[in-house]
């Protein structure tokens, strides 16, 4: 049979079902900054509004659910950075506020890491996405911060992420430690003078 071109194409989920998996996603990151990657289902869905079976539909197991986090919040960070260029009084201020989410994102991840290194299958790819969708962002940041001769043009987008991950590391188990202190100095660095 020939097909017309009268099939619908499969349906994007409607708006509302985007809406509540933004708000359960939302929920389990919030529970998962509080008491990390294992944090109570139960927690996650009160925090959310909704049933335990509710996220359970949604997310069947731990590892689905976890995996859906980190990729929620890894398309938030990707998706601010065009915002702030455009909305930001200068290139160098959407970077700095760029890295500031960033870092937000690195600080946030009670448990994650430890997940990520795991030998969950689910998680092996998870790395490879946050670099895919991450490094990009951030170096059309730093390449509109250097063509507006704000900052040294000789930056490299993997290695700043990665200099920023470094001084975020164990800032969440110290409380003498301020990483964003330290990463702002080095956003600061940046700087032409």
């Amino acid at each position: 049979m020939a097909d017309d071109g009268s099939a619908q194409p499969a349906q994007r989920k409607r708006a509302d079902a985007r809406r509540n998996e933004k708000t359960l996603l939302d929920a389990a990151a919030a529970a998962f900054v509080d008491s990390g990657v294992d944090a109570p289902v139960r927690d996650i869905a009160a925090r959310a509004r909704v049933g335990v079976a509710t996220i359970y539909r949604h997310f069947p197991t731990r590892a689905d659910l976890i995996i859906a986090v980190y990729r929620h919040q890894v398309e938030a960070c990707a998706e601010a950075g065009p915002a702030l260029l455009a909305d930001s009084t200068s290139p160098h201020a959407a970077l700095a506020s760029w890295i500031d989410l960033f870092v937000d994102f690195l600080v946030t991840k009670h448990g994650l890491a430890e997940a990520l290194q795991s030998d969950d299958a689910a998680f092996q790819t998870l790395h490879t996405y946050f670099l895919d969708r991450l490094v990009p962002v951030c170096a059309k940041l730093l390449e509109a911060a250097a063509a507006a001769g704000k900052i040294r043009a000789d930056v490299d987008a993997y290695e700043l992420m990665r200099g920023v991950g470094n001084l975020c590391i164990g800032a969440e188990n110290n409380v003498r430690y301020d990483a964003r202190r330290m990463v702002g100095l080095l956003i600061a660095g940046l700087r032409l003078t």
